[in-house]
């Protein structure tokens, strides 16, 4: 009796997990393939710094600006969609850390890669997955979103 009950709560945990682990590559993907849609180079994913990790670093359309583009997905069910928006999760102290991400990156990888003249800036892209579906629902790009500050604009 008690080894299908422990079966059974160990297919729901796994199958919980395997919602969740994903869910962030899945929304960087989203994002990355998105953002080229709209005529960004991705230049790195997942690319770590002292400071922290960098979702997607982007140069812009106009090929003006370096991009630290923070990734923020979620799961909603259906009639949920507002409630839990994955932009919101920017906090105060997470918007400080992706400045100082971007002085790090500006000061390194930038001129490594030739890119040193060029401006640098903070996206936010939000991604929305509905429960049980692969492709997103909605994805939300904001330009600018963080200031050199580390303050929402």
């Amino acid at each position: 009796m008690i080894l299908p009950r422990l079966s059974a709560m160990l297919r729901r945990l796994t199958a919980r997990d395997a919602d969740c682990v994903p869910l962030g590559q899945r929304g960087e993907a989203a994002a990355a393939k998105y953002l080229k849609k709209q005529g960004f180079r991705i230049i790195a994913r997942n690319s770590r710094h002292r400071v922290g990790e960098i979702d997607l670093l982007a140069e812009s359309p106009e090929r003006d600006a370096i991009v630290v583009v923070e990734v923020k997905a979620r799961v909603v069910a259906p009639g949920d969609e507002g409630r839990r928006l994955p932009e919101r999760a920017i906090t105060a102290a997470k918007g400080r850390k992706l400045a100082s991400l971007a002085k790090s990156v500006h000061s390194s990888i930038t001129k490594k890669q030739g890119l040193g003249d060029r401006r640098i800036r903070i996206d936010v892209v939000a991604v929305e997955f509905q429960r049980g579906r692969r492709e997103p629902s909605a994805i939300r790009h904001y330009p600018n979103a963080i200031d050199a500050s580390g303050h929402r604009t």
